[in-house]
């Protein structure tokens, strides 16, 4: 995985950062990218 900058690390979902929230990288569509833990089950279960 390449590493990013803090300002570029957000939430892909939220866009919440690192100091606000924590942050796991993950890859979509083949680019390193982040998700917060919030956003996590949105990601796994989809939106209600």
């Amino acid at each position: 995985m390449t590493e990013q900058s803090s300002q570029e690390q957000k939430c892909i979902e939220c866009g919440a950062a690192s100091d606000q929230k924590v942050l796991l990288s993950c890859v979509k569509d083949g680019e390193d990218t982040w998700v917060c833990v919030h956003c996590l089950p949105i990601l796994i279960h989809g939106a209600h």
